[in-house]
């Protein structure tokens, strides 16, 4: 059985070049200090308040999210490479859910069936004909990367609703550079801390046409969303204000914000609320989370909402297999990134094959996110197997499978020294005026030995990203 592809030694035992000098550095540490760092950036990421909250959790609703110390490091190469099929994919994602809303190209081409569009619970007929500005939908995408086989990158999911974990990219930074300020003064490191003047410039870019000088709001969900120290952190970072849907109100198709110095005009807000609770008058009409009557200020152009009303329907597990597609489709180039090979569940023959095989694959609800309903064949038992054989029987059209992927590993500092652990990537990828990128990402780790499941609502960490610079 081949090892997986490890981020630090290559198949011989030897240092890649780009880890070389870290690899020095990490043999003259003791597993006694590293213990002592971790304790210690545990300690400042608990004081500072970065935690997420886990729903339904008996031991606490606030956790720290382990953090490894020992990065993850890319070749400037490697990144360049990355970069440019991050940029291709988020491109040719945002043409298609503008055709969805308007033309419907690639369903007349017979690309994508449109039952797959229309039946999906994230389309929404609401947005038919309403052009945004720049026609940009996924202003903040999160594409999670996997490694497997030789070293190949995989896309293993578009994240284009409200993608998170942006800040715990910026912070892991902040935390390497204080534990080990002489790591980053031996190599030249690409920065990330200025993520949030990137996220503030792209949406400005968005505001509406008669806007000179925007007034932009992060809008969220309240301080019990597992999310809400990302919510109020890029607030801040971004130096505008944070505010509840019941701070917000629409008069003549225009947003307001209650302050204390009257009203406010608001032109961009970036929702970190999900579309069915942003408007009682349109979707839920039972949420206390959104602001009534912002649908109608939307469609008429006062506002603009990052994300874009709808856009989930293209990061759907069900319309993913056909992404490699579109961007041949919509910008006539070959796709730079490769799909995991994809079984879709609803198509009769892929169902029998997902059946017979379910030991070997990694099966998802299409709807699903952060880990939950899905099964990891070779780590389920025979009664788990069955009773997921059950509900996908029951509901094919809800999932799909994939092969089990033997995930990259990177030397990770757990309780017994340093051992390899799995891991992905989740880049920020901005689009705006121009689509921008800082250089790395969020690097999770599943924490436990032969673990495949990285979330950290599911016992995982994560790392800093380095990008070496030329």
């Amino acid at each position: 059985m081949n090892l997986p592809y490890d981020e630090m030694l290559n198949e011989a035992g030897n240092t890649r070049p780009h880890y070389r000098t870290f690899h020095r550095w990490l043999k003259q540490q003791s597993d006694t200090l590293m213990g002592l760092k971790r304790a210690e950036a545990e300690l400042i990421f608990r004081r500072v308040g970065i935690t997420f909250a886990v729903y339904g959790d008996d031991l606490g609703a606030e956790r720290t999210i382990p953090f490894d110390q020992i990065p993850r490091i890319f070749s400037a190469q490697e990144w360049g490479q990355l970069e440019a099929g991050l940029r291709q994919r988020v491109k040719a994602l945002n043409r298609f859910i503008y055709d969805i809303y308007h033309e419907e190209a690639i369903i007349r081409a017979g690309i994508v069936p449109a039952e797959q569009i229309f039946n999906n619970a994230q389309y929404r007929p609401e947005m038919r004909n309403v052009d945004i500005p720049r026609d940009i939908y996924a202003q903040i995408a999160g594409i999670d990367i996997v490694r497997a086989g030789a070293g190949e990158f995989y896309v293993l999911e578009d994240n284009l609703r409200v993608p998170s974990g942006v800040s715990y990219m910026v912070e892991d930074r902040k935390m390497m550079m204080r534990l080990f300020p002489d790591l980053f003064q031996e190599q030249r490191i690409a920065p990330v801390e200025h993520y949030p003047d990137l996220l503030l410039e792209c949406l400005k870019s968005v505001k509406p046409s008669d806007v000179k000088k925007p007034n932009v709001v992060v809008l969220t969900p309240g301080m019990y969303n597992a999310a809400y120290f990302e919510h109020s952190y890029l607030a801040l970072q971004m130096g505008v204000e944070l505010v509840e849907g019941k701070d917000l109100y629409v008069k003549n198709e225009q947003v307001f914000m209650r302050t204390t110095q009257g009203p406010e005009r608001v032109d961009v807000i970036y929702r970190r609320i999900d579309d069915d609770f942003l408007d009682p008058l349109s979707f839920r009409s039972d949420s206390t989370l959104g602001v009534a009557g912002l649908l109608t200020a939307y469609r008429a152009g006062n506002v603009t909402l990052a994300n874009a009303i709808g856009t989930g329907v293209a990061d759907d597990k069900s319309i993913y297999p056909y992404v490699p597609e579109m961007i041949e489709f919509y910008l006539g180039e070959k796709p730079i990134l490769k799909n995991v090979p994809t079984f879709q569940c609803r198509k009769p023959a892929d169902l029998a094959y997902t059946l017979a095989h379910l030991n070997e694959l990694v099966v998802k609800e299409t709807h699903g996110a952060g880990g939950y309903g899905m099964l990891v064949g070779p780590a389920a038992s025979k009664a788990e197997i069955q009773s997921f054989r059950t509900h996908l029987q029951a509901n094919p059209e809800k999932y799909i499978a994939q092969p089990t992927l033997a995930l990259s590993t990177c030397p990770t500092f757990v309780e017994s020294g340093i051992a390899p652990r799995h891991i992905d990537l989740r880049p920020f990828v901005l689009s705006g005026k121009t689509i921008k990128m800082v250089p790395g990402g969020l690097t999770r780790v599943a924490l436990k030995e032969g673990s495949l499941v990285v979330n950290s609502s599911q016992g995982g960490g994560t790392k800093d990203t380095w990008v070496l610079e030329e």
